[in-house]
């Protein structure tokens, strides 16, 4: 083999390298995000200890006031902005002004599902990097990563963005039902929104999610007395039943929906023939056509009893609208991989069919990524753990896309 060709070779191994063979990190970045790390881990652990379920006024505060006081060493002009309808506990718009162009969003949500006394019946704790606790990775975890993130731009000095907006939302888990038109507004008054869901073990983030929609059917029959004249009763307990059956078939595997009966109640007494029922059923779907014909679907159900007599009621409400996968998100991630190269990393997009806020933020029609912070695993259950070992490269990398899209916002 001549020099010539051994030259040309060399050159085509080199183009095929992947970006992290030759990219070269931000080591200021990446040196103030490993800085963060104790500061990170005391923070994670005062979050987890306070009990902040959705309904929990008094713990969200708490978990407000921890980010408030960090968020304010950062120079962020903070916001108070009490949930609509009321009685869900306050939102915080942390903003920071800088000098450039990119206005981007961010938004963390304080809330997990847990009831009060969870801390107390399940106390935290470390195994490894891993730290168990509720809502370690959902989503105190993505607000460790804002605040690294964050702390190393002011370290380094960085200002070349025009305006940075952190949202902590305080009712993410039932559908975000104090907070969604604040990110509405939010997202567009934005270039582009970044949801600090918890990352997927290894190095993936979210590109699409499901809309979340919650069926509902009531049965009303007519009572009596199951053991001298059960003929004179119309079961709604057994329409139900046969109901939940018929609905369950609405799922579409080709279409990813899914329609799953998780609420079946009916009757109260073991010697009267059920009058009343309800049930329900979580449906998720990667648009709203799909939304449609599950309604359709459960409409003519509910239009064509078994049970002679029985009446039923249909509702279909969609909370989480359908964030289906679009070119501006894809064009999002590959950006981030130039970045994420930097450490020698890849990042890959995955679809999920948990519902979030990245949602309505995309009704904004602006571009949004999610799942970029710290990994974790086990969320809503209990062994939930946030990996403490993803937040160097998952701080780094946020913090580098915020540099990257203050300078350059997406069109």
């Amino acid at each position: 083999m001549n020099s010539k060709v051994v030259l040309v070779f060399l050159a085509s191994a080199f183009l095929c390298l992947p970006a992290w063979a030759y990219a070269k990190p931000n080591n200021e970045i990446l040196s103030a995000v490993e800085a963060c790390k104790p500061a990170g881990r005391k923070l994670l652990e005062e979050l987890v200890a306070i009990d902040s379920g959705s309904d929990d006024a008094e713990g969200l505060l708490k978990v407000g006031a921890l980010f408030s006081a960090e968020l304010r060493k950062l120079g962020a002009t903070l916001r108070e902005i009490p949930s609509v309808p009321p009685g869900l506990g306050n939102n915080i718009v942390a903003t920071f002004n800088g000098t450039g162009r990119g206005r981007i969003l961010l938004i963390v949500h304080m809330d997990t599902v847990f009831d009060r006394g969870t801390v107390a019946k399940r106390p935290p704790r470390w195994e490894g990097d891993h730290y168990f606790g509720p809502g370690a990775a959902d989503d105190k975890g993505g607000g460790i990563t804002a605040i690294c993130a964050l702390r190393a731009l002011r370290q380094t000095g960085f200002r070349d963005f025009s305006r940075i907006d952190l949202l902590l939302n305080a009712s993410e888990e039932p559908g975000s039902p104090g907070s969604r038109d604040l990110i509405r507004a939010l997202a567009r008054d934005a270039d582009v929104t970044i949801t600090l869901e918890r990352g997927t073990p290894t190095d993936k983030a979210i590109v699409a999610r499901k809309g979340r929609g919650l069926l509902t059917m009531e049965f009303t029959g007519r009572a009596a007395h199951s053991g001298v004249e059960p003929q004179k009763g119309r079961n709604a307990a057994l329409e139900a039943a046969r109901a939940a059956l018929e609905v369950s078939k609405l799922g579409d595997a080709a279409q990813e929906t899914t329609v799953v009966v998780t609420v079946l109640n009916g009757g109260g007494k073991i010697n009267v023939v059920p009058d009343h029922a309800v049930m329900s059923a979580d449906v998720r779907a990667y648009s709203l056509q799909e939304f449609d014909r599950v309604r359709r679907g459960a409409e003519q159900i509910a239009a064509s009893p078994t049970i002679s007599g029985v009446t039923v009621a249909s509702k279909l409400e969609t909370d989480f609208p359908p964030w289906p996968r679009a070119d501006s998100t894809d064009q999002l991630l590959a950006r981030a991989n130039r970045l994420y190269g930097e450490i020698g990393r890849t990042l890959t997009g995955i679809s999920v069919g948990g519902s979030g806020d990245v949602g309505f933020a995309a009704e904004s029609g602006k571009p949004a990524i999610d799942g970029i912070a710290m990994e974790g695993a086990g969320a809503h259950g209990p062994d939930e753990y946030a990996d403490f070992a993803t937040l160097t490269p998952r701080a780094y990398l946020l913090a580098r896309m915020l540099m990257d899209l203050g300078q350059s916002p997406p069109n």
